[in-house]
């Protein structure tokens, strides 16, 4: 798993007891041999992409505000990708 693809297993880690979407995603994502984060978003359902679309500006922006700027890239490369 890449690195990208951690830091969003991560962050779904936060979600996973109480959103179901978040707890499939998370089990998809962990169960998945996904190579990329590309990969990963060509598997999604639109349930799926429009949680992500939902939580990923909460969690960069959370990212920031702590300064940790690798993970808010990390967080954003997925981002980008669901559009």
């Amino acid at each position: 798993m890449d690195q990208t693809l951690g830091y969003l297993r991560e962050t779904l880690s936060n979600y996973n007891d109480e959103h179901s979407v978040g707890r499939n995603l998370y089990r998809k994502l962990s169960e998945g041999h996904f190579k990329t984060e590309g990969s990963f978003v060509r598997h999604l359902n639109q349930k799926e992409i429009d949680f992500l679309n939902k939580i990923l500006p909460v969690e960069i922006n959370y990212a920031k505000e702590e300064q940790d700027q690798k993970r808010a890239h990390e967080l954003n490369e997925v981002f980008e990708l669901l559009f």
